[in-house]
């Protein structure tokens, strides 16, 4: 899971990078802080010392080589970027919040504890990503995002996926989610202002 997540969320980062026309540091730093943000914050929850992030070289090296990938394809081939961001976005949300779960559950065995570490292991390195880009995070916006790593993180502490074979179909579960409420425009109630109303105004 750790290494989808990673492959997933540095093509992703890198992706939004690219397209916001930031140059080659700039692709790496939103690559490697999309990646790995989220285990910093999982680190901070579970009172783990942020600095064991650094103590991954595989896991770096292959953040590494899918950026390096992502940078040299032509930009043609991701005319369809926003698609191609959202789907790895959605791996990257699945496999970094069942990870998360199961590290916590393992080593506090409590359901809050879990729950959090679902939470933010799954959406820390996106909403960093967001703010670096200059943009809203997704997390905040109308769609159903974090709702499906708490489900995840609820199914782990629920002891309903003890074992890989489960948590790998679980994985396939919330990406399936994810996408099909992304598709169908699914979200959670917000509630509208006068201010919100007026600007809606104005764009029409």
């Amino acid at each position: 899971m750790n290494i989808i997540g990673t492959i997933a969320f540095a093509v992703s980062g890198s992706l939004v990078a690219i397209e916001e026309q930031f140059d080659l540091l700039g692709v790496f730093i939103l690559g490697f802080v999309t990646a790995f943000g989220g285990g910093m914050i999982r680190n901070l929850i579970v009172g783990l010392p942020v600095a064991n992030i650094w103590h991954q070289p595989s896991l770096f090296l292959t953040a590494t080589i899918t950026i390096c990938i992502v940078f040299v394809l032509p930009y043609e081939w991701m005319h369809r970027w926003q698609r191609v961001v959202s789907f790895f976005d959605a791996i990257g949300l699945s496999a970094f919040a069942i990870e998360g779960a199961t590290y916590a559950h393992h080593v506090h065995s409590t359901f809050a504890t879990t729950l959090v570490a679902a939470l933010m292991t799954g959406i820390g390195g996106g909403i960093i990503r967001d703010v670096l880009a200059g943009r809203k995070p997704l997390v905040f916006q109308s769609e159903i995002y974090a709702v499906w790593a708490l489900f995840a993180g609820l199914c782990v502490g629920l002891g309903i996926v003890p074992v890989a074979p489960a948590q790998y179909a679980l994985f396939v579960i919330v990406v399936v989610l994810r996408m099909i409420s992304l598709h169908y425009g699914w979200h959670l109630p917000k509630k509208w202002t006068a201010a919100a109303g007026e600007h809606i105004h104005h764009d029409v």
